[in-house]
């Protein structure tokens, strides 16, 4: 597996007032859906990198509110690299004089049929949520395998007791518009967990066309790689889809 290293100073910035907070949705993100709504998103996906080459993905998020200010995400992914993606997120909220506090414990596992070895990272993260930026921290445990590993050898799978995973996210107008654009930095994403040094850059942007129907074009691009089962120079990924509230 190729490594390189990337090293990162993250700055974090100060929060801004806020008026009004609405449901999160992890990484995929439903602002704008009130946080009682149940909702149900299709995406396709399009990505890059130099060691899978051209790629396409389908992603399905469902949005689940299980009493008041407890929600459950749950997102699946399938890559026509012939890599399988689960997602489970439980997020309670709490309401500030001053933003939102958000807690996530969030467990992911990653299926890389062509390569038979799979990703499994579980995390603990806090944030705090305002009208124009978003901050999260937390920390996260990794274990990787192959599925061919002898159980009766001295063979051990790979384990990363604890990375921190951070995000920071910049929107241009207050959540309840409807559309926005945001930019942000990160090492975790819908789909993976990285190493602190390794940053990804986020763009999103959505429109809500009425109180049920939503539009997504996202971009990601991915400065390096190391033991996230894509090892490469870069990556690159553009998603558009749309979303629909119950």
């Amino acid at each position: 597996m190729r490594k390189s290293i990337l090293f990162l100073g993250l700055l974090l910035s100060f929060p801004l007032m806020a008026k009004q907070y609405l449901s999160l949705d992890g990484g995929h993100d439903l602002r704008g859906f009130g946080e009682e709504k149940y909702s149900l998103s299709l995406m396709a996906e399009y990505g890059y990198n130099r060691t899978w080459e051209h790629m396409g993905n389908v992603d399905v998020f469902a949005h689940m509110p299980v009493v008041k200010n407890v929600q459950i995400d749950a997102r699946m992914q399938y890559c026509s690299a012939n890599v399988l993606t689960g997602v489970i997120v439980l997020r309670p909220t709490f309401d500030l004089p001053v933003g939102q506090l958000f807690a996530e414990t969030e467990v992911l596992y990653k299926g890389v049929l062509r390569n038979r070895m799979s990703d499994f990272c579980a995390a603990l993260s806090v944030g705090w949520r305002f009208d124009y930026v978003s901050v999260q921290i937390g920390g996260f445990t990794r274990v990787m395998d192959s599925w061919d590993r002898d159980w009766h050898s001295e063979d051990k799978y790979e384990t990363e007791p604890f990375n921190l995973l951070y995000r920071l996210e910049i929107f241009c107008r207050p959540q309840t518009n409807n559309w926005n654009i945001s930019v942000g930095l990160s090492n975790k994403e819908d789909w993976q967990m990285e190493r602190m040094w390794q940053p990804m850059i986020l763009l999103g942007s959505r429109y809500d066309i009425d109180e049920h129907w939503r539009v997504h074009l996202d971009g990601q691009m991915k400065i390096t790689g190391m033991f996230h089962l894509n090892a490469t120079f870069y990556a690159a990924y553009l998603r558009a889809g749309f979303s629909y509230r119950f």
